[in-house]
């Protein structure tokens, strides 16, 4: 299909090369922002301010475009562009470029490949040629280093002179980035920033489980071949040549195969630079129903497969010989991808699957993966913990697949669970702990395909005889063969839970508030409001949701919304910084901060302590910080928590109720005053607190003691 559409692309471009010429390059004012180095507020206020600032030259009244040589020459007048960093003008270029950001990729990924692969013959072309003479010779050259290392057929089409023709200045920029970062770390940075704009349209396989993956398919030893069938941007091949050349022996061939013609061409350079001492064979085409590579026999197979396609070919390749171990269903599309792994694959090679959960249970492929069972060609299912990949609320599940030989083992499958204890990953954390997701598999896989067999692991990993799972349903779910754990610890855990719960319950008897003397009516205090206060300087209001956390580096934990409805501690993470870009520095909290929810989270307001200093403010939280010479922070946090204060500074405009934090109000009240209300405020702070560790204490009082007495461990006596 990519082949076929080139040969237009090339002749639209040819017949209107001077409406693509004429036309600038164009950047928004969140790019005006990255590029200068400061906030969107900045660039909307020098626009406002600045009867010379560059006027808009296409977009919409509400998000405007602007030429981007203009906005570089204006910056530049004006002494803001002098610290931009090379990649980001690269960048700036790329996205506003009249082709497009994809094309504008392919093109600077070509150039990457050629200053890679033959760097003196690159400098020499472009010392020697002007613009007009760099990409009149330069299609013939990339079109020879393309081929070299990407094989005939290759899917990095429209290279052509017209093509290359509006692109010359992003090109001798492309070259400068890769003499400055180096070519390969130059095309990460510029693709992973493509992805990351535009997130609804790829669905990417994150770097944990990947490389998981790869683990697990060259536990055997390192692969002469992979294949990805379902490649999208390369993540599995990326780390499957990562994962050999560790130890210092690549693979010989990645080959991948993807629908979308754009993002096979920017993976097959990505790879093609990523993994030099590979070769690459990345193919444009549905793998389904046109194979791109028949008659290979690979070492390995790893795939991220589409999830719930109904549209995969089920009526068209009723009698394709792929079906070997039955014909799925249409709406077992992800079986398919699993029959198709396996026919290319060498006898005794290792295919690792990324599979929904409802791929190891729906009836209607219960007769293929008996089969697959029987056989000895599904060797492992491998649960992942929630977050592991999208979609991200769904824990999904890895299989593990070896072709049969002319002697097949024992049917045996082993299933592990690594989103259970044994992963040690804090309770409640956004990401999982991927260290321990790994040591978890591969540990139980490793000994399962050396020794055929496994120590079982309650909770965590067991191995099956394939006859015990023949039955109706033949559901190989992990969570449904393993036994649990062991009750909270036995009789002797659930003593000290009794005791600690004992001891809370009394505790909260005595924390158990009065409501003294009560007043003759309400309380006529004159009033302000947080915006009044932030206003005079009384304290400085911060939005959560900002900073990144640096690429390999110690992160602190972030409070999140959930976390202060619920009275937690911190259990979020900081997303990464795009490599190589810089992190992002996040809002952090002190003692005596107000931390207050701002939707949905009805009348809660949170006092920081020693345990919660030291985190990052998460998203949809605002951050109060007094002035402790002018406010009492629990009289600050004990006023903002009244019912009535809510109601009046909440929109409910929409179907979120969303709380205007600075509308919210408290009274005007001497210091000596707030002190006496805030020590009220703290005492019933400790109240709550006891509440909830009561109800947690008698929760895991109660299911211990269910357990226990379901498993035997406890006596009803």
């Amino acid at each position: 299909m990519a082949d076929n559409a080139s040969p237009d692309n090339a002749t639209d471009i040819r017949t209107a090369p001077t409406r693509t010429q004429d036309r600038p390059t164009e950047v928004t004012a969140a790019g005006i922002a990255r590029l200068a180095g400061v906030g969107r507020a900045a660039v909307s206020n020098w626009r406002r301010r600045h009867a010379d600032f560059p006027k808009p030259v296409g977009g919409t009244e509400t998000s405007p475009a602007f030429a981007l040589r203009d906005i570089e020459q204006w910056l530049r007048d004006q002494g803001k562009l002098a610290e931009v960093p090379l990649r980001e003008r690269v960048w700036q270029q790329l996205v506003g470029h009249p082709a497009g950001a994809a094309a504008a990729l392919r093109q600077a990924g070509a150039v990457l490949l050629l200053a890679h692969d033959r760097p003196a013959a690159w400098q020499q072309l472009r010392a020697a040629a002007d613009d007009a003479e760099l990409t009149g010779v330069l299609p013939a050259v990339l079109d020879a280093v393309l081929a070299a290392r990407l094989g005939p057929g290759h899917p990095v089409r429209g290279l052509t002179r017209e093509a290359l023709a509006p692109s010359a200045a992003l090109i001798r920029a492309t070259g400068d980035l890769a003499a400055a970062d180096g070519a390969a770390a130059a095309y990460d940075f510029l693709l992973g920033r493509h992805l990351d704009a535009n997130p609804r349209q790829y669905t990417l396989t994150p770097p944990g489980p990947a490389a998981l993956m790869a683990e697990l398919a060259a536990v055997a030893g390192p692969s002469g071949t992979v294949l990805d069938p379902a490649c999208g941007a390369g993540a599995l091949l990326a780390a499957a040549g990562e994962s050999t050349a560790g130890e210092g022996d690549a693979p010989g061939t990645l080959y991948g195969q993807e629908a979308d013609a754009d993002l096979a061409a920017l993976t097959a350079l990505r790879l093609a630079l990523g993994v030099p001492d590979a070769q690459v064979r990345v193919r444009a085409a549905d793998t389904l129903r046109a194979d791109a590579f028949p008659d290979l026999s690979a070492d390995a197979v790893l795939v991220h497969p589409p999830f719930n396609e109904r549209n995969w070919g089920h009526d068209e390749l009723a009698y394709d010989p792929r079906w070997e171990y039955g014909f799925p269903a249409r709406t077992e599309s992800e079986l398919a991808w699993v029959q198709h792994a396996l026919a290319r694959l060498r006898e005794g090679g290792t295919a690792v699957l990324l599979m929904p959960p409802a791929a190891a249970s729906r009836r209607s492929g219960r007769r293929i993966r008996a089969d697959l069972l029987r056989r000895g060609a599904l060797r492992a299912v491998i649960a992942l913990p929630a977050g592991a990949a999208p979609p991200n609320g769904v824990p999904l599940h890895l299989w593990v697949l070896r072709k049969p030989g002319t002697t097949p083992p024992a049917p045996q499958l082993l299933v592990v669970d690594t989103a259970g204890p044994a992963t040690g990953a804090p309770a409640g954390r956004d990401k999982p702990d991927w260290q321990s997701v790994r040591t978890t598999a591969v540990e139980a896989w490793r000994a399962f395909d050396r020794d055929g067999g496994i120590e079982e692991q309650p909770g965590v990993r067991r191995s099956l005889a394939a006859i015990d799972l023949l039955d109706d349903d033949v559901d190989l779910a992990p969570a449904r063969h393993l036994p649990p754990p062991a009750a909270a610890g036995g009789p002797a855990e659930l003593a000290r839970v009794r005791e600690r719960l004992t001891a809370t319950l009394a505790r909260t008897t005595a924390l158990t508030p009065r409501p003294d003397a009560a007043a003759a009516g309400p309380a006529r205090w004159p009033l302000t409001t947080v915006g009044e206060l932030a206003r005079a300087g009384a304290l400085v209001l911060r939005a959560g949701g900002a900073g990144t956390a640096p690429a390999g580096g110690a992160a602190p934990a972030v409070l999140t919304d959930h976390d202060v409805i619920g009275g937690g501690a911190p259990t979020g993470a900081l997303p990464e910084a795009p490599a190589p870009g810089p992190a992002e520095e996040p809002v952090l909290l002190q003692a005596g901060d107000v931390v207050v929810p701002v939707l949905g989270g009805g009348a809660v307001a949170r006092v920081a302590d020693d345990s919660t200093a030291g985190a990052a403010l998460g998203r949809n939280l605002t951050l109060l910080r007094p002035d402790p010479a002018a406010l009492d922070p629990w009289f600050l946090a004990g006023f903002l928590r009244g019912t009535a204060n809510n109601r009046r500074a909440s929109s409910y405009a929409s179907t979120a109720t969303r709380l205007d934090v600075r509308r919210l109000q408290l009274p005007r009240l001497p210091l000596a005053d707030q002190r006496r209300y805030g020590q009220r405020f703290r005492d019933l702070a400790a109240f709550e607190e006891a509440l909830r560790l009561t109800a947690r204490l008698g929760e895991q009082l109660v299911q211990g003691l269910h357990d226990g007495l379901t498993d035997g461990s406890v006596t009803p006596d």
